[in-house]
């Protein structure tokens, strides 16, 4: 057993990795919030009564967990917060917090206070190219590098399990905390947005194998990779696109073909193909484009901020970003990942 942090647990990512190491049983673990009154409620935990949490910094809610209130702008406080902590997985809103005084506040707090393991808020892609608003993860991994240049103080990876799975049953909601999120793929209209000329390798891995594997992450000895690429599936947007004309079918009246005896045919996406170069100046000239948006996004910056999330999501795929590596698979080689065919199947076979 050994003590974990949890920073900015309220987020999606961060509540189903929480329920992950609540559900094993093994550690000590508590989550460290700004917030008192959006954290503390049932629909966020159970077991913390809001009325206690506003009553006190920290809330003993169940054995082995406990909520607690910080400033992440006080390291004196942070230090104390992480004292005897073996292990901290950063969930922080890096969106918000363009100088990522959080992050480097946690980082410095963890070395003072001699913590072993440090998780810094990535959860995602294998870079961020094409895609500013995630500049603050190239930030915090250079401040990290920094840290270790001269001798190891800090052992840390960069968890980036790609993207979710679970996004592809937009509108469906696949996990407890995790909403359903529109990307380049629309099985829901049976359409996508690729960049010409290039079929790109995109990783998919569910939240929940990302909970669990990090939770097993945990318990391992030796230390960790810096690289923590979790790759859960690896293919071609073509071949996501041909699963999903095979799942997203018509009905056999329309078409009457062999597979009439399974009561569908397939039916091809609708697929708009933009140009890297009009992407790269700012152009999108796809017939759609996102509908969901972050919800720390204010109302007026959103139609701005979805435009600027697909094409720097295409751009990104268009050069890698998002083919992520597996050093984690290989530390976990008994761990089964969740296989994109089954989950899809599982969603959408026989909806309309």
């Amino acid at each position: 057993m050994v003590k974990i942090v949890v920073a900015g647990g309220s987020g999606q990512v961060g509540r189903e990795v929480i329920d992950a190491l609540v559900a094993a049983k093994k550690h000590e673990i508590t989550v460290l919030s700004r917030n008192v009154s959006s954290d503390a409620n049932a629909s966020f935990f159970p077991f913390v009564h809001t009325e206690m949490a506003q009553k006190a910094a920290v809330v003993d809610s169940t054995p082995g967990f406990k909520w607690r209130v910080i400033d992440y702008n006080d390291k004196s406080e942070l230090t104390e917060a992480l004292r005897g902590i073996h292990t901290v997985l950063s969930f922080t809103q890096l969106l918000s917090d363009p100088q990522n005084t959080t992050e480097k506040n946690l980082i410095d707090a963890a070395i003072v206070a001699r913590v072993k393991r440090f998780a810094p808020s990535q959860w995602g892609s294998a870079s961020t190219v094409g895609m500013p608003w995630w500049a603050g993860k190239d930030k915090v991994k250079e401040y990290l590098e920094k840290v270790n240049e001269n001798e190891k103080i800090l052992e840390y990876t960069l968890f980036q399990p790609g993207l979710f799975l679970d996004y592809l049953a937009t509108p469906y909601k696949t996990a407890k905390h995790l909403e359903p999120l529109n990307t380049m793929i629309d099985f829901q209209n049976r359409r996508a947005i690729v960049v010409d000329g290039h079929d790109t390798v995109m990783t998919y891995t569910t939240v929940q194998d990302l909970a669990a594997v990090v939770v097993r992450a945990v318990d391992l000895g030796g230390e960790w990779p810096m690289s923590g690429g979790i790759s859960g599936n690896k293919l071609p947007i073509s071949q996501v696109l041909k699963i999903g004309e095979k799942l997203r079918g018509e009905p056999c009246h329309i078409h009457s073909t062999l597979s009439c005896s399974r009561g569908i045919t397939g039916h091809p996406f609708t697929i708009d193909k933009v140009r890297l170069e009009d992407l790269e100046n700012g152009i999108l000239t796809a017939s759609w484009t996102l509908e969901a948006s972050h919800p720390t996004v204010a109302g007026d910056q959103i139609e701005k901020m979805l435009k600027t999330v697909l094409i720097g999501t295409l751009i990104g795929s268009a050069k890698g970003a998002w083919d992520v590596s597996d050093e984690v698979n290989k530390l976990l080689p008994d761990f089964r990942f969740t296989q994109i065919d089954d989950f899809l199947t599982e969603v959408w076979q026989g909806k309309l």
